[in-house]
């Protein structure tokens, strides 16, 4: 799809809405003065807005009157918008919306203009369904009682472990399979020690106060009980936790999940696991590459209970490939009959660089709906049985345009998840891949400090990366001068 950018700068949003009802094509921006080549969709700024639409036997145009930039991006998008829920037929649940965070725009504009308004612009502004509002309106009132425990030295910690027993067949994560990359961990857990001990003292000096941590990956259960021992014991030594929420690792593949690691996890003061089948189907999970049956997930959860994890969270993908409604919901009602503390219903997404794109699988309507049939189911069983919606965010080439969506019971809601997806305050990140994301509070002021993605690439240059921390102490140098008046 060609699209042509004419006398304006809202290219950004324009081929993000394009990409919502053309999710497998390549779409091509173009700007001013070239000659319009179908299949083509014209945007241009002159004395109207204009948009017009070719493509086959199908010719669209309509036109707005100039408003301020802000108005005249949202109106260009809003012509375009309906041109195309006319062309295709699709009338997508999240309206016009293309970004990650509707529940973070939604805060804000109810904050700003009130609820009755932040629902009318919701509705009337950017056509979102009213099932997906209220699900934004819930998930903003759950979220909100977490984002005010954070204080102005609050942080959280994230460390990454990017090994993982087999890569699934719709992952994009920067992450090595065990099979390629085993002779790496070993360095790697050394190295992510020593920066786990750097972070500390920065933190330390800084006077920041820990709130979350949280072990993801990747698989972190793919290192031995001993490694494990060895990183959660780094953490706990080099850091100050009494102020410490929540403790979560992610044993997220049931197939890397021992006893013996469990207990290590559990003796190292995490009180929140994450074990993640994707599927109950084994048809389905054979198809996304996953080395594990649904048997193995039941004894992993079960060895979990066993040990004395409390606070437990298991994932589930709606619109996997192969899978249908019925399976989909079989797999929801077998999880929802272990009651674990959190459900994680993530929506597939179809990132250019996972097997599954580079296969040549696409996204069609039926697949949209299918999907969407699913994530309805969830809405309507979960809260019958206590569960609440506490986190909500998208995906590019997500099937429907759908959402992926936490759900907890009271009181068990992931205060880190929150705190990342709102960009609530600081995230101190170690290991390969990991991004710190330096937070002025009180303010929109956000800066990333960016680890090296591939373990080898960690490892060899770890001493470079350790000197880009440095810029921690200055960004709070500034930051409390600036925002509390603190030297």
């Amino acid at each position: 799809m060609n699209l042509y950018i004419i006398n304006h700068s809202f290219h950004y949003e324009l081929e993000n809405l394009t990409r919502l009802f053309y999710p497998n094509e390549k779409i091509n921006v173009i700007k001013d003065g070239a000659e319009l080549e179908k299949p083509y969709i014209s945007t241009s700024v002159d004395d109207m807005l204009r948009v017009s639409v070719e493509v086959g036997e199908y010719n669209c145009s309509s036109c707005a009157a100039l408003s301020d930039d802000t108005e005249n991006e949202r109106m260009l998008c809003e012509l375009l918008y309906k041109i195309l829920c006319d062309l295709t037929g699709v009338t997508p649940p999240w309206g016009m919306i293309t970004g990650v965070r509707p529940v973070k725009l939604y805060r804000r504009l109810r904050e700003t203009e009130g609820t009755e308004n932040a629902d009318r612009y919701f509705t009337d502004k950017l056509f979102v369904s009213d099932g997906k509002l209220a699900l934004a309106k819930a998930t903003e009132v759950n979220e909100k009682r977490i984002i005010d425990l954070s204080t102005p030295d609050s942080f959280s910690l994230y460390i990454a472990v990017p090994f993982c027993p087999s890569r699934c067949r719709y992952c994009s994560f920067v992450q090595s399979s065990t099979e390629r990359s085993k002779h790496l961990i070993a360095p790697y857990v050394d190295l992510l020690c020593a920066e786990i001990e750097q972070t500390a003292e920065i933190a330390a000096d800084l006077g920041l106060r820990l709130e979350t941590i949280y072990m993801g990956g990747g698989t972190p259960t793919t290192l031995s009980a001993e490694q494990m021992n060895r990183v959660l014991g780094t953490v706990n030594s080099a850091f100050d936790t009494s102020s410490l929420r929540e403790f979560t690792v992610e044993a997220g593949r049931p197939d890397t999940v021992t006893k013996e690691k469990l207990i290590s996890i559990k003796e190292n003061n995490v009180g929140r696991i994450s074990i993640n089948p994707q599927t109950l189907n084994d048809d389905v999970l054979r198809e996304i590459g996953r080395r594990h049956s649904a048997d193995e997930f039941f004894e992993a959860f079960a060895l979990a209970r066993e040990v004395g994890f409390d606070s437990i969270n298991t994932d589930l993908i709606a619109g996997l490939f192969t899978d249908t409604f019925d399976s989909f919901r079989l797999s929801l009602d077998k999880i929802r009959a272990l009651a674990p503390e959190c459900i994680t219903v993530h929506t597939l997404s179809l990132k250019r660089s996972a097997a599954l794109t580079q296969d040549g699988s696409s996204i069609d309507r039926k697949d949209a709906l299918e999907t969407a049939r699913m994530l309805d189911y969830v809405s309507q069983t979960l809260p019958h049985d206590d569960y609440i919606p506490y986190y909500l965010y998208r995906q590019s080439r997500m099937v429907g345009n759908l959402e992926n969506t936490g759900w907890s019971k009271r009181g068990f809601e992931s205060l880190y998840n929150i705190y990342v997806m709102d960009e609530t305050h600081t995230i101190l990140g170690c290991g390969a891949g990991a991004v710190t994301k330096l937070k002025a509070y009180n303010s929109t002021i956000l800066e990333r400090i960016f680890n090296f993605k591939y373990p080898y690439e960690y490892i060899d240059r770890y001493a470079e990366q350790s000197e880009r921390k440095r810029r921690i102490y200055e960004f709070y140098k500034e930051y409390f001068s600036k925002n509390t008046g603190k030297h």
